[in-house]
Parts: structure tokens; sequence; C-alpha cells
């Protein structure tokens, strides 16, 4: 049987098979579908904007989700769990793991750890009990199950939310690297969670040991796969020459390949995904590449605006559904429209008192161990305790998560609590990230940050040194050449050209000195840079009346463009990083 002829099967619903006309009725029906979604996902940017008020991008995402499903528009995509991870997770923990910062991840592995793993824990505890004693019917198993599914956090939502906000710098990495971790440890304990509810049976150290084998192997997978990548890739460069578009749609696979071969091996796939990430920024590969950094970075910057765009406008497909289905909840537990619309309140309040405490608990004792070790530290501010608590904002990872619970146990009855879970858990999402939206950027506003962003020194120092280091180089190129020059007017116009190119670099050798010659110098670099972007743009506009003229063809022009789009690049960041 061919793979078409599997698909068909796989699409065609039950007991019957798909003609090649409705095949292709379907594949018409997919491809519609997809492009909507992706008119969505653009469309929403330029709706905040008309917005006589700012919204955070997921919740406009959501809400045009939303309704695309209401019956007048018709539109309703069916959340695949399993395809849901497999399409949108790898890639987005890929380039999130990718970007952490090395030493940032190292210093703060402790409190990220405890945040990953310890507050899942409590979380996936805390909860079961909570549930199992707040509607009886359901199994304590099945709690954990809920708990599990309640535990990984969404950083991409707290950025959108956040927006121009400044977060603290260590705040921000751990936030990142906790939900790097977290949605790991928070599916496999749903494994075992699901697990105990089907079976009756759960063994403590066999889910410890377990979950360290699973998680073991799974870093161990990306970290192989990531290795043997850069190999192959170093060989053919060395080989054959740099390729930036097949090395950047080689570089697309590595994350889903890691996935698949995770989950093929029983381990877990999204760590392996994080591995692979992390594994290839260590190795740094790149090096050298300019033209595959470039694509690299646009490619990873559009993949990242479309997949997270897409996962909330299904999230938002999904509420209307739910809701609908609300009844069924209410009628699977006995219960009346109060009292199932209070149970998401009740654990919301729960997850985030619990994490208010565990982050407290936390932040005390790394105060009480720098004490102990005799360095200086700052109170405990109750506001960042109180950011963080906020920022555990649940998100799509939550909804796939639920929805991947099966719907019966073995012996066919469903699966306890199962509709009342769903209700929760999307509930618990749009609360969550309403209540983020709310407090988040006030907060941060009132959190006292040092004048002088520590990200921002340490920009400065690294262009220092790297400006001293091209100047001596320059001086040294200058003198050789007028060593081995017999012409003297060759050698003064070297010496000439190659301290107007030292000149380039002064302005950062001292960027905090209030002299009187560095600041004139530091004007005129501006001065300099703004005068080249009008060239720049003239450059331009020349270039499109060459071509409107048809004095150039369309191949010169993009060539000439090229390398003014790169210069212009080049200054504009040299903008960016002055104005810190």
């Amino acid at each position: 049987m061919d793979a078409a002829t599997r698909c068909r099967h796989a699409l065609a619903p039950p007991g019957r098979g798909l003609t090649n006309q409705g095949f292709a009725r379907l594949s018409m029906t997919i491809v519609f579908t997809t492009l909507i979604l992706l008119l969505t996902v653009a469309i929403s940017g330029v709706l905040i904007g008309l917005l006589p008020f700012r919204l955070p991008r997921p919740l406009v995402q959501i809400a045009l989700g939303a309704a695309l499903a209401v019956p007048s528009f018709g539109l309703h995509v069916r959340l695949d769990p399993e395809l849901f991870f497999l399409l949108f997770i790898p890639p987005l923990l890929f380039a999130d793991a990718w970007r952490m910062p090395r030493r940032e991840f190292r210093r703060l592995l402790g409190p990220i750890t405890a945040l990953a793993l310890g507050l899942v824990m409590v979380t996936v505890i805390c909860v079961g009990f909570f549930v199992h004693w707040l509607i009886p019917q359901v199994p304590l198993a099945a709690g954990f199950a809920l708990g599990a599914v309640l535990s990984p956090t969404d950083a991409v939502a707290v950025s959108a939310i956040t927006g121009n906000a400044r977060i603290p710098p260590r705040l921000l990495h751990i936030l990142q690297g906790e939900a790097l971790m977290n949605d790991a440890s928070g599916l496999v304990a749903l494994r075992f969670g699901v697990a105990a509810t089907l079976t009756g049976a759960f063994s403590l150290p066999k889910a410890a040991l377990s979950f360290v084998i699973i998680a073991a192997g799974g870093l161990a997978v990306g970290w192989a796969l990531a290795w043997l990548f850069a190999q192959v890739r170093y060989f053919l460069t060395q080989w054959r020459g740099d390729d930036p578009s097949s090395h950047v749609a080689l570089l697309l696979l590595l994350p889903f390949g890691a996935y698949l071969m995770g989950e093929h091996l029983g381990v877990s796939g999204i760590l392996s995904a994080v591995a692979a990430g992390m594994t290839l920024n260590s190795i740094d590969t790149l090096k050298g590449e300019l033209a595959t950094r470039m694509q690299n970075r646009g490619m990873w910057a559009m993949l990242e605006f479309i997949f997270n765009g897409v996962i909330f406008v299904l999230l938002g497909q999904q509420i209307p559904v739910i809701l609908a289905h609300a009844g069924d909840a209410k009628d699977s537990i006995g219960v009346d429209w109060w009292h199932l619309a209070s149970y998401p309140l009740a654990v919301l309040v729960l997850l985030m008192v619990s994490r208010y405490l565990w982050v407290w608990v936390m932040l005390k004792l790394v105060v009480m161990r720098a004490r102990r070790r005799g360095e200086a530290v700052t109170r405990v501010s109750s506001r960042i305790i109180a950011t963080t608590t906020l920022a555990g904002v649940r998100g799509a990872i939550t909804l796939a998560a639920v929805l991947s619970l099966p719907l019966t146990e073995s012996d066919g009855t469903p699966f306890p609590g199962r509709s009342v879970f769903v209700f929760i858990a999307v509930s618990v999402i749009l609360s969550s990230l309403i209540i983020a939206t709310i407090a988040l950027p006030p907060l941060l506003r009132r959190i006292q940050l040092p004048e002088d962003d520590p990200r921002a020194t340490e920009e400065r120092d690294a262009r220092a040194a790297s400006a001293r280091a091209a100047i001596q180089a320059l001086d040294r190129m200058r003198e050789e050449y007028k060593a081995e020059s017999d012409d003297a007017d060759e050698a003064s116009l070297y010496a000439e050209v190659a301290a107007r190119v030292m000149a380039a670099y002064q302005p950062w050798l001292d960027p905090d000195s209030d002299a009187e010659d560095k600041q004139r110098a530091r004007r005129g670099f501006g001065m300099e840079r703004t005068l080249r972007l009008a060239a720049l743009n003239a450059e331009r506009d020349e270039l499109y009346r060459l071509r409107g003229q048809a004095e150039i063809n369309d191949v010169t022009m993009r060539r000439i463009m090229a390398d003014i789009d790169l210069t212009e690049a080049s200054l504009r960041s040299g903008r960016r990083s002055g104005k810190r």
C-alpha cells in the first residue's frame, strides 16, 4: 500500500474509503483552512494597531480564532494533540533553546530546576488531592493527570503580554528556562497519571526511575543528533562550500527529527528538541557563514511569528465547542452551573497560591545560602514574587495535553472527569491570560531596575574590546604594508584609509567618557550614520528609477539592493545599540 493510499484510509470515515475526487476535495479543504489560519495570524497585528487600546497579540488571536468557529463562518479545526505536538512544539522549543544564553542557564540552573521540576511535582500533587476532594467522583490518579496538564507555563504569551515593559534580566531568563523544561516534565507526569488511572496501580520508585530515564534519554538523543548534524554540515561546507538555503532547510528539519527520534525510542521528544537547540548553540557551527546566519535569523523569526499565531488561533477555535459541551461536563458529575463555574476559579486560585509560596520559599533559600557564604544580598521584593507568580500563564500546551486524555478506559467506560478537565483547563488558560494582561504591566513598571541595564553595560564592554582588537589589527596591517611597500604615495594612501577605518571604532572604546573629544567623535559618528542612511535611500530610489525605465533588469537591481540592505542593516543595528 503506497503512502497516498494509506493517507486516504487514515482520513476516511470508518468503514468507507475515499475516492480520488473525495480525497482531492478533502485536500482542498485542508489547504483552504491553512490559508485562512495564516491570513488570520497576519491580520491580527493590523487589528492591534487599529484598536484604540492596547491588547496583547495572543488575546486578539484567540478572539479571532473563536470568531471563526461561530456558525456564521463555520470554520472549525479539530485539534489533534499528537499532530499538534509534532508540528508546533519542536521548532518553537528548539528556537527558544537556541536563543537561551548558556551562561545564564548554567548560573540559574537551580531556580530553573526548582520551577520546572519541583513546582511541577508540587502542582501535580496539590491539584490532584484538591480536585479529588472537590469532585469526589474523580479518582486521585485522574486528579494528578489534571495537575500535570496544568503545570506547563507559556513564556511566549508572557512576552507578548508584557510588550515594551522591561522585565528584570534574571527573572526573564528564569521564566524562559522554566518554560523550556516544564513542558517535558509536565507531559511525562501526565503519562504516569493517565497510566495510573487506566491500570489502577502506581509505584513511586518505578515512576521516579522511569522519569529519569525518559528525561536523560531525551537529552542524550537531542545532543547526539545535534552533534551529528553539526559534523555533517561542517563536512559538507568544507567539501562543497557554503549553501545557505540548503543548510537552513536542513536546520529546520532538525527539531522535528530530534522529536520523532526521541518519541520513537520511548524518551522525551520535547527534551530532545530542547537539547538539540542548546547543543547546536554551544557548538556554534555558523561561525564564518554570513549568508547562512542572515537567512537563518530571518527564517526563524518568521516561523516563530506564524507558528505562535496559529497556536493561539487554534486555541480560540476550540473554545466555542468546548463551552458548548459544558453541559456534558455538568451532567457527568451531577452539579449545577454555579458549582461547575466555581471549579476553574478554585483551581486557578490554588495554582497561583502554590506558585507564590513556592517562589517565596525558593528565593528565601537563595538569600539564606548567599548569607552563609558571606555574599551581599538584597531583600526579596514582593513585586518580583508577584510578577513571577502571574507570569505562570497557561497556554496551548495545556490545551493540547488535556485534549490528549483518552476518551475511555480499557474496559470502555468513559475516562473519569475528562469533560470536566477540558472545561477547567480552557477556563484556566483564558483566566490566567486575562489576569496577566491586566496585572503584569503595572507590576513591571513599579519594579526598581538599575539605571544602567547590565545587558547594555556588557554589550558596551564587548564592543569596546572588539573595537580595540580591530584597531590593533588595522594598525598592524598598516605598519606591515608600510614596511613592504616601495611606493611612498601608495603607503600614504593605505595609511589614510586605515586611519579612516579606525576612526569608526573610536566611539566604542570609551562610550561613558565625558571628554569633549570623545563626545564630539560620537556625535560625528551619529552624523555619519545619518548621512550614510540618506545616501543608501537615494541609491535605492535611483535603482527603482533605472529599473522602471528599463535601463537595468531585475537581476542587476536585486544584486545591488542586497548590498545596500546589508549595509543598512548594519547601520541600523549600530543605531539601536548606541541608544542604550
